[in-house]
Formats: structure tokens, sequence, C-alpha cells
């Protein structure tokens, strides 16, 4: 007997499923879900299908509702969502963004060898976690006030660095240099500023981790030692966080607002989650306003926790930061809206771009990325869970051809946090994690059953189709010796 989704999705080869606009009446294009067929059983299963083509109603939608293969069930968007909506006619949904406003990764080279890091680790973890803050509710070591945190959701990463927080050239190698223009700090809520104040600075809770990393593999020579990246064994540090409880509020308090906003532009929608407003208008305006102050907020978090970052490395193992070449390579956003140039029907047309759990992957020659990229191709970072393995890979033509120039942003959930609690004990996973050689460190035992391997799809699995289905091209990967989470 035929699965469910077999007698609904068009192959179109083995990593492209396409849902017909037939599926639903009032879907404006049709839906794409770059998987693999086991994928696709799960992937039905949890709904995300629907929430495909429910996306696929929005006004102004072009080209097709997009889902990468760690696509998994999200607020009104599925999180692997990417769609893109004419500016002129078109909404912003906040639900096509997420919670967790400019969640993304950043990746940090050094000249240290596994061989050298292996006998430190376990002082080196305990380090990081000390000088990290981490976990539920956590504060940060920086504080601001009103008038600072208005600056630092105006001025991104380049506030805190000019506090002496990190490297003038770490601003080059950020995704929107740090700082996304537009920000307007009056646009958001005093709730969410008083979310905000005393949580920069802090790694978080819930997926969110930073790994001591090993190259232990290498596809891509040349475009792995244009990113510092040259012998298998070297370390690297991977630091995936966001904007925090700040932009949790900026997104609860549009959703609310749009909500409204939905009813007074007369908007017909199939689910009340996806939430929205046109670009143009004073909602949409405002929304995208205020999801800039956020994505400003989260490139400053993260800009503090490198800095600690280094200077723990540089008390454990007695060395500069010269000596340790603790660079940055780069730092994408998984969870924006972009305003971007496309071709649509043969004309270039400016359009709302939603990555919601996807990251940007923009190909050689791009005018925006950073020059010393510009011969590869903008580096995409793609974390897998805390037991297995992460990816360095390239943006590619065919993801601007195919995807708005998007590809998968990690493993993607198989499993609820719930459910993983309810299977798995943190104390085993502990345990199974130091069997692989892997030294953890969590503000709760319990926590680390929510983010078990078990809870998570292979992402070796979903980076290869993204791969083979070329929207992004594979550089190198690394696998995990130490982890601090909240």
């Amino acid at each position: 007997m035929p699965a469910p989704w077999q007698e609904i999705v068009n192959k179109i080869d083995d990593y492209r499923w396409e849902i017909p606009q037939s599926y639903k009446q009032g879907m404006s294009v049709p839906g794409l879900i770059f998987a693999s067929e086991s994928m696709l059983s799960h992937i039905w299963e949890e709904n995300a299908f629907q929430q495909v083509a429910n996306v696929a109603f929005l006004p102004g939608i072009v080209g097709r509702s997009l889902a990468m293969p760690d696509i998994h069930w999200g607020y009104g968007f599925p999180i692997g969502g990417v769609a893109a909506t004419r500016i002129k006619d078109g909404v912003v949904s906040p639900g096509g963004v997420g919670f967790d406003i400019n969640c993304g990764v950043r990746l940090l080279r050094t000249n240290l060898t596994e061989e050298e890091v292996r006998p430190k680790i376990e002082q080196l973890v305990a380090e990081l976690f000390t000088n990290i803050p981490s976990g539920l509710g956590s504060k940060g070591k920086i504080r601001v006030n009103k008038k600072e945190l208005d600056e630092v959701l105006t001025k991104g990463s380049r506030w805190v660095i000019e506090k002496g927080y990190g490297e003038a050239e770490d601003i080059v190698v950020n995704e929107e240099e740090g700082c996304m223009k537009g920000a307007n700090p009056d646009k958001v809520s005093s709730k969410a500023k008083k979310r905000g104040i005393p949580q920069l600075g802090t790694l978080g809770s819930g997926n969110h981790f930073l790994e001591v990393e090993v190259v232990d593999e290498i596809y891509d020579s040349d475009a792995a030692t244009a990113m510092g990246i040259s012998d298998i064994g070297q370390v690297l540090v991977l630091i995936h966080t966001g904007s925090r409880g700040f932009g949790h509020q900026v997104c609860s308090d549009y959703v609310a607002l749009l909500g409204e906003a939905v009813k007074k532009y007369g908007i017909n929608l199939p689910d009340r989650q996806l939430a929205c407003a046109p670009v143009k208008s004073p909602e949409g305006r405002d929304y995208l306003a205020a999801m800039a102050c956020a994505a400003n907020y989260a490139w400053t978090n993260r800009q503090c926790i490198a800095h600690w970052a280094r200077e723990s490395f540089v008390k454990v193992f007695g060395k500069s930061l010269r000596e340790l070449g603790m660079e940055q390579i780069y730092d994408v956003a998984h969870n924006i809206a972009k305003i971007e140039e496309y071709p649509i029907g043969g004309k270039k047309e400016t359009l709302c771009v939603h990555r919601k759990g996807a990251t940007r992957a923009f190909p050689a020659g791009h005018p925006d990325i950073p020059n010393i990229y510009k011969n590869i191709g903008q580096p995409v970072l793609i974390p897998g869970d805390m037991g297995r393995c992460s990816y360095i890979a390239l943006g590619t033509e065919t993801a601007m051809k195919e995807s708005f120039g998007s590809t998968c942003h990690g493993a993607g959930r198989v499993q609820s946090r719930a459910a993983a609690k309810r299977s798995l004990r943190g104390a085993d996973v502990a345990r199974t994690l130091a069997a692989r050689g892997i030294t953890v460190k969590a503000g709760s035992i319990g926590s680390l059953a929510e983010e078990a391997s078990e809870a998570y799809k292979d992402v070796t699995e979903v980076v290869d189709i993204t791969h083979k289905a070329g929207i992004s091209r594979k550089v190198a990967r690394a696998i995990p010796i130490g982890v601090i989470k909240g």
C-alpha cells in the first residue's frame, strides 16, 4: 500500500519533491521539498507537508514554497522553510523568521591540533563553561543600560568590538558585517528591551551550544585553505546561539500585532500562525525594523561569546591570540528575513526572502560576500548534533536559481524535546558522549537528553542531499571533542 504522501507529491529527482498547487485550493505556487525518499514519511507524519503547502497561500509569494531536508514542524512556517514574497504586493510574516531571530552560527579556526588539545580538553571545557554564561535565563557579564542597548540594536557587533570585545577583522567575515540596516529601537517594546538587557553575551539553553571540533574530512582543499582550514586534525570552535529572550519577545509582540493586520488588510490564510502584513505597510515596515534590532542583538551576542572563547584558549594554552591563530572564518544567520533581488519571469524583482532554519548560500562573485571569499563563494556553516559532526560548505549558483540563495541549517529534529526526555536520561547521554571521546559540560544534566543524537536526523544525510541537489557544496567536516550547553 503506498504511503499517503506518494499520492500527492511529484518526484522531480532523487532530491526534489514537488507539492502541486492542486494539493490545496488557494496555493499560489507549488511547494518543493529537498529530501531523500526515506525522509518523506517522517515529514508527512509530522505535518510539515501541510505547513509547506500553507506557506504557498501567502500574498505575493513567488517561485515555490521551499523546504530544506532538515525540515520539521514549526510555528506557522516549518523549520527549514524558505519563502520569497514580492515587495510591491507581498507580505512579511514573523512565522517565516521564527522566535529566535538570527539564531545562527559563528566559526573560529585555530592553529592548534587535536594532539595538542586532547590532553587539556577537560580543563578547556571547564574554563569555557565558567567564562561563558549559559543556561535558561542566564545573565551576561556585560551590563548595559537602556541607551546602550539601543546602540547595540542599531550598531550590532561593531558596538561591542569598539568596547574591546573582539577584533576589527571579525566584522568583515559576518553576514551583513554583523549589522543589519534599517534597525529602529523605537519599534521594539519595552518588555523586549527589559528581557534583552541582562542576557547580552549569553549562550542560552535548548539547542544552543559551543563546540570544540576537530577537522576529520576535507572535500575541497582549495576552498578550505581560503578559509584557513589546512589540515586534518586542526581544531575549530563553533558557536551556535541567537537573540535570546529579546528576539523571542520581538517575535511574540509582532505575531500579535500582525494577527490584527491580517484582519485589517483582508488577508485570507489557512493558518493563523502565518500572521503577516504587506511589506510596504506600516505594520510590515515596523516588524522588519524590530527584527533587524533582534538580528543585531544576536550578532553582538555571538561576538561577546567568541571573545570569551578566545580568552579561555589563551588562559588554558598559555599562548597569545596571534600564536593561537583564532581568526573568525564566518558568521551566518539561520532565522531572518532579507530584502534581496532575484530574476522572476525574466525580470529582476525585489523580494522579501524568509529563511527560517535555513542558511544563506550565495555563490562566488556575489557582491554581498567578503572579498576574501569572492573566488569561492559564501561559507555555509551547518552544525549537527553534539554527538556526530558539523559541516562547512559553500553557496552555489544553483541555490540562486532554485532556492533563493538558501540551503539547510542543521540536522533537524525527529523527536520533540519532551519525547526525547521521556525516552532518554541525561546521565546516559553524557556517558555515551564520553565513550565517543566527547567531553560535555551542561548547566543541567537532564537537558542533555533533549539534545541527544537520537533526537535529530543524521546531519550527514541532510548535507549530502543539499550537496547532491547542488544548493550548497561540501568543503570540510569536523567532529566534536568538547561541548558546553546551557
